[in-house]
């Protein structure tokens, strides 16, 4: 009898155990190059968080969406944007307990959007392939002499996968002979279903820059009842593929109309709206990061020297010193 009342308690103990146990995501911040190094007093704010991850953004630079030379870790560049500068990042990231996500980006002269790159000809996409491995690996070589913990392959490139796919398997597999870690893409939120590769990587990339409202300040209900609709959409994606989602960017503007076209960056939309960022970000986090499928993501975006950033009178993405930081605490405590 004792015997039996022993293992019943230990199995009480372990269900209470399992129970209690918290989910463990990826609460990330996209962790913008700036012209400077870091120390702990850029990384004391994301820490405060409850942030356990950061995505270090190096770049590489095109003239326009038809040329074949990308450019990158120039002297001409930020710092942060560099490979001496996202290895101090990196360094600094992980000395202060914060695990990393490198995600090399590609920056078109006058921000035309990336998806859009393409060749004029064969010699062009040659040359240009060529230009984004060098690009890619440099940055996968420095990944791994880091232990970084994952690597982005490229971010918001449908139209180069779309006419040279046989490159990017080719481009993937050169990259896991050189870094040994988890791999992702991070795929535009009307891209991620196209994508040809998803099985030769560890998480679906997703910039989930999702439509949610129409309104000029979106309710929790109603950008609830938006994401309700996306997510079968993207469990199902993830139960077929039998991968874990990760949104490698989410966020929206401290904007009116955030919810209604929340990739847009444009200067003319300056009416602050600090309601509408938190209503959509807590929608967000009370619908999808709860989700077995989902990974967890990088909220976009986070500047290094947080006192002088976002704040009440910003209109842009950032959260910081607004509402919607304090509820990115909250959420990112319970996982």
């Amino acid at each position: 009898m004792n015997r039996i009342l022993i293992i019943s308690g230990l199995l009480l103990t372990l269900l209470s155990s399992c129970a209690s146990a918290k989910l463990t995501k990826i609460n990330g911040v996209s962790f913008v190059a700036a012209p400077d190094s870091v120390d702990v007093s850029h990384i004391g704010p994301v820490k405060k968080m409850n942030a356990n991850y950061a995505a270090v953004m190096p770049f590489g630079f095109v003239r326009n969406l038809e040329h074949p030379e990308l450019i990158f870790n120039t002297d001409r560049q930020w710092f942060g944007e560099s490979v001496e500068g996202s290895t101090q990042y990196i360094r600094q990231l992980h000395k202060n307990g914060i695990s990393v996500l490198l995600k090399p980006q590609i920056w078109v002269w006058r921000g035309e959007f990336t998806g859009h790159l393409t060749m004029k000809s064969e010699e062009d996409w040659t040359l240009f392939e060529q230009s984004y491995e060098k690009f890619i690996l440099t940055f996968a070589e420095l990944a791994e002499k880091e232990q970084v913990e994952v690597f982005c392959v490229g971010t918001e490139l449908e139209q180069f996968i779309v006419h040279r796919p046989d490159y990017w398997k080719q481009l993937i597999t050169r990259v896991g002979s050189v870094y040994s870690g988890k791999l992702t893409y991070a795929a535009n939120w009307d891209e991620y279903k196209r994508v040809p590769f998803w099985d030769l990587l560890d998480y679906i990339g997703i910039d989930a820059y999702f439509p949610i409202a129409e309104s000029e300040t979106p309710t929790v209900e109603e950008a609830t009842q938006a994401w309700n609709k996306w997510k079968p959409e993207l469990s199902s994606f993830s139960e077929q593929l039998e991968l874990p989602i990760l949104f490698t960017e989410y966020g929206y503007r401290s904007v009116d109309y955030a919810g209604r076209e929340p990739w847009k960056s444009d200067r003319e939309m300056q009416n602050v709206n600090l309601e509408a960022q938190a209503n959509l970000l807590k929608a967000l986090y009370d619908t999808v990061w709860p989700e077995s499928w989902f990974a967890g993501g990088f909220i976009w975006k986070w500047h290094i020297n947080h006192p002088e950033s976002g704040g009440s009178q910003d209109s842009q993405f950032t959260p910081q010193n607004k509402p919607a930081e304090k509820l990115i605490i909250s959420n990112y405590s319970h996982y």
